[in-house]
This record gives structure tokens, C-alpha cells and sequence, in this order.
């Protein structure tokens, strides 16, 4: 499958590309060594127009597709995986199901901040509910003029620097009635009751902070509801597919991360010699290097893909989590290949290829894991309902389709 690209957005693509193999890739190992988070790169990625692509041009944005999106985390992916991640979020996610679901009030909002650089986290995953994330507990409770949220979230990507949060809670109503799940919009520093616990220390992204976060009686006002159009009652299931986005740009961050660590390998197979020859002529390591493009080509397509499926709207439920079952489950083999390409010098700290290693190691579970994207695939080829709970899978078959 091919994906022909226009003139405009290959245009996009080399600026991106330019950007990345300067002073994004420059600095990457700097970051991760640091674990701090590259302002300096969300200053380039806002002059250079990367960050709210895809917000319609009435809210300050370019209107631009999730391919151009996809297009841009990539080039970034290849050279530093956290200013990657900065590029999904500012375009996809949190900032997507505001432009899509939000009041005017709501989307000028999330625009402006956006565009100034602010990178906005999505809060739905807690302690007891990650992958089970319709069990999660946060409560938001109406009194009088205002919602009242309690609980806590845990592994929020960007806790500590986004300053927008969209977050996920049951809705409760004056009388205790649950209402269903809706999204809530809090400001780190205005909105009191938000505190951030503490900061995950991880294994790989070490630039962008994963974190624990609290709401503490913390008052929002009704205005600050994101209400999809079918309602509560349905609005996690829209406010989710929203995410769809973020899960096409999460594969975009892998696939972008193994291209760089193949590339890094090709150009040292022809440099490196053992037993007198350039080490891409022995047939193990020509095969090696074979199914690693094999991998890359058949990924782009699933992502380029569930991209273009998107077009006014958002990408396909099955396609997106095809993409990046597919695409990070590979990233992951491509990147080792590489490195046990290197060798000793693959291991070393002094080269990106073990960075990489750890960075694209988190994709195959952050996200949605690639276990319960496989449920997906399977409920939608399947055209059926298939529920994990114990008492899900007792009731009769017929009630399940």
C-alpha cells in the first residue's frame, strides 16, 4: 500500500525532518539523561507551527489532517521520542475531544493554551482501573452550582507541566444519582483541589513526567463539563473515541523510533567490518536487516492508514488499534535488532540505540496494551459485545452480540 503524499504536506514533512535532525536529535540524549522536560523544544515545535495542527483555523490553528499530524510525530520520533509525544498531545487526545465535543467558550480555551505551547493531559487511568477503565472511581458530585470532584488518577502523561487537564469521573447528581462517566476541564495552578502527588520514575521518556495526581474537593463550575452530544449516559463512549486519535499518534511515536534505530543500523551495517568485510554482507545479518524493513513498511501502512480514516472525523476504532497493536509490538523487535546489531557498542549509554530501546518498550502498553487492543479487533471482526468481567462471560451468547 502506498500513500501518496501532496506537495504541501511533503513540504511539512522536510520541515519537520530539518528540525529534528538539529537541534531536536542534538539534545535528545540530554533530556533523557536529565529527565527534564524540553521547553526549548516546545519553543521550536510553536514557532516552527507543529503544535495545533490540527484545530481549526477559526480557534487559531491550520485545520490540518491527522496524516499531517502523523507526519510531523514522525520526522520527531526518529531523533527524540519525548518531543514525539509533545507533538501527539498537542494535536491529538485531550485537545481533539475539546475541538470536537466542547462549547465555544471550552474550545477558545484549550486553542489558546494549546498553541502557546501547553501541552494538555488526558486523566482517566487510576490505581484499580487501567485497562478496566469503566471501573474507575473519581467522582464528580453536583451541588448547587458547581461539580465537586474526588479521587485520583495515576500515570498521567505530562503531571506537573500541563497546565490543561481533561479528566474522566462519575457524574453524580444533587441526589446521588450516578449520571454516567463525563470529562471535566481543571488549570494546574487556577483550579484548586488539583495537586500533583508525585512523579513516576520510568523506565524510558524520562523527558516527559508520568505522575500521580489528586482532586481534593476541587470545585469546577458546569461550563467546565465537556458534554458529548448523546449525553452522559453515552459520553465515555464518545469522549473515547476521541482517543482514537492519541492511540494512532502513540503507533506514529513507535514506528518513528524504530525507523530511526533501523536507519542507525543500515548506516553501520556498510561502516562496520568483521572478518575483513562490511558486516552487511554476511546473509544472517541481510536477512535481519530485511525483515526490519519488512516490519517498518508494513506498519507505516497500518498507521498512514488509520490516519487517512479520520478525514472529518476521527480515525476508525479498528484500524487505530490495529495500527498500534501492530506498529508497537515491531518497533519494539526493530529497535532490539538494531541494537544487537551494534553490538557492545549498542549497549553503551554513549549511543541513542539503548535510549530507544527504552523508550519504545512503553508503547505496547500506554495507551490501551496490546492484549486489550486485541479485544477490540477482536469485538469489532467478530460483531460482538465481548465483555472481560467473570459475569460478562456467563451470560448467554445471544445477549453478548
Amino acid at each position: 500500500m502506498t500513500f501518496e503524499l501532496t506537495d504541501r504536506q511533503r513540504a511539512l514533512q522536510s520541515a519537520a525532518q530539518e528540525l529534528a535532525e538539529g537541534p531536536v536529535q542534538e539534545r535528545a540524549a540530554e533530556v533523557d539523561r536529565t529527565e527534564s522536560y524540553p521547553w526549548d523544544h516546545v519553543d521550536r515545535l510553536v514557532e516552527g507551527g507543529f503544535v495545533g495542527m490540527t484545530i481549526p483555523e477559526a480557534y487559531g490553528g491550520q485545520g490540518r489532517s491527522w496524516l499531517d499530524a502523523v507526519l510531523v510525530i514522525e520526522e520527531m520520533s526518529k531523533a527524540c521520542s519525548v518531543t514525539g509525544r509533545i507533538v501527539v498531545e498537542t494535536n491529538m487526545g485531550a485537545i481533539s475531544a475539546v475541538m470536537a465535543y466542547g462549547t465555544e467558550e471550552q474550545k477558545r480555551m484549550a486553542a489558546d493554551m494549546v498553541l502557546a505551547g501547553d501541552k494538555p493531559a488526558i486523566c482517566i487511568t487510576e490505581p484499580e482501573a487501567g485497562s478496566s477503565a469503566g471501573e474507575m472511581t473519581t467522582r464528580a458530585d453536583r451541588r448547587g452550582n458547581r461539580y465537586v470532584l474526588n479521587g485520583g488518577k495515576h500515570w498521567i502523561t505530562g503531571g506537573g507541566v500541563s497546565r490543561l487537564h481533561l479528566i474522566f469521573a462519575r457524574v453524580f447528581d444533587e441526589d446521588g444519582a450516578e449520571e454516567g462517566i463525563g470529562g471535566f476541564l481543571a488549570i494546574r495552578d487556577e483550579t484548586e483541589g488539583l495537586r500533583i502527588v508525585k512523579r513516576e520514575p520510568t523506565m524510558g521518556l524520562r523527558g516527559i513526567p508520568e505522575a500521580e495526581i489528586a482532586f481534593e474537593e476541587m470545585e469546577v463550575p458546569p461550563s467546565m463539563m465537556l458534554m458529548p452530544p448523546r449525553g452522559l449516559k453515552k459520553g465515555f463512549a464518545d469522549l473515547m473515541t476521541a482517543y482514537n486519535s492519541q492511540r494512532v499518534g502513540a503507533a506514529t511515536v513507535a514506528l518513528g523510533i524504530a525507523e530511526g534505530a533501523y536507519r542507525l543500523a543500515l548506516d553501520w551495517s556498510e561502516e562496520r567490518e568483521q572478518f575483513g568485510r562490511p558486516i552487511n554482507e554476511f546473509q544472517g545479518l541481510q536477512w535481519k536487516l530485511a525483515d526490519m524493513s519488512i516490519k517498518l513498511a508494513a506498519s507505516r501502512a497500518l498507521v498512514y492508514g488509520a490516519a487517512r480514516s479520520g478525514e472529518g472525523g476521527f480515525p476508525d476504532m479498528l484500524l487505530a488499534a490495529q495500527a498500534k497493536v501492530m506498529t508497537s509490538e515491531s518497533a519494539i523487535q526493530v529497535v532490539n535488532d538494531a541494537l544487537q546489531l551494534f553490538g557492545a557498542r549498542g549497549y553503551s549509554r554513549n549511543r541513542p540505540l539503548e535510549r530507544m530501546a527504552r523508550d519504545v518498550r512503553m508503547f505496547t502498553i500506554g495507551g490501551g496494551t496490546a492484549e486489550v487492543l486485541r479485544n477490540v479487533v477482536a469485538g469489532a471482526i467478530l460483531g460482538k459485545k465481548l465483555p472481560q468481567t467473570r459475569d460478562g462471560y456467563l451470560q448467554p451468547a445471544a445477549q453478548r452480540m
